[in-house]
């Protein structure tokens, strides 16, 4: 195994580093409903992570049958209506950081290791995230500071890789490419949901990590291949530790 630090660490948002008590499947099932698309919580839980328009697409089509002539346009109402919601969710609501998360924040400042956000949120939501906990004072034009001394360096969402969301490795090597770093030993992703898991891995990353106090249960993770499961990403702290100073 390579014995070299990490340099950056890419974090999801709701459920990771932003507290998400279900809110976003709370939406998601309002404009569900309201467009007559019937599915599980259990099936709409399944389904986080992903970019939203293709959750939609998915659902719709499961309901509908494949080939239906009217999925395309039946996704694109929900969509445009959970869009709505949401947007209303994060305006009207405090926006607060996960249990761990400012203190692995700080960590990483103090290491000199780069933070990225990664989601499966459209662009002008992540936003509206980021004005709200104040994590995105500083970053530039495409959503950057590299000289950043708290809050994020990087904020990533499936608009700056032509859509491809998770599990699409995209949006870790548009991070890497950002950030000059070229070896995927240097890089770690933690989130909270199945796909975030299978995305760290698509990458390739150095450690593909699971966190147990978002969207998904220890027990509903450990069922996806992964390099671990943390009860909340300030113990991410002591695995960079025992990699970056004893060289494993």
């Amino acid at each position: 195994m390579s014995t070299k630090n990490i340099q950056l660490v890419v974090l999801d948002m709701a459920g990771t580093t932003i507290l998400d008590e279900h809110e976003v499947e709370h939406c998601f099932k309002k404009a569900a409903q309201k467009n007559g698309l019937l599915s599980s919580d259990e099936r709409i839980l399944a389904l986080q992570g992903y970019a939203k328009l293709y959750v939609f697409q998915t659902l719709w089509t499961e309901q509908l049958g494949e080939g239906d002539s009217t999925i395309a346009q039946k996704a694109q109402n929900s969509y445009q209506d959970f869009t709505q919601i949401l947007e209303e969710h994060y305006l009207n609501n405090e926006v607060k950081p996960t249990e761990g998360c400012l203190e692995l924040f700080t960590y990483l400042h103090q290491q000199g290791i780069y933070i990225a956000l990664s989601t499966g949120f459209y662009r002008k939501v992540a936003n509206i995230i980021l004005e709200k906990i104040g994590w995105g004072k500083n970053l530039n034009q495409n959503y950057m500071n590299i000289q950043n001394k708290t809050g994020i360096h990087l904020s990533i969402c499936p608009d700056e890789v032509q859509g491809a969301g998770r599990p699409s490795p995209k949006m870790i090597e548009l991070a890497m490419l950002k950030f000059g770093i070229t070896d995927k030993n240097q890089v770690i992703n933690v989130g909270d949901t199945p796909v975030d898991l299978a995305f760290g891995k698509n990458a390739g990353v150095r450690l593909a990590l699971g966190v147990c106090n978002g969207s998904h249960t220890r027990e509903q993770l450990e069922a996806h291949p992964n390099d671990g499961l943390l009860n909340n990403i300030a113990e991410l702290i002591p695995i960079i530790e025992k990699i970056n100073h004893e060289k494993i």
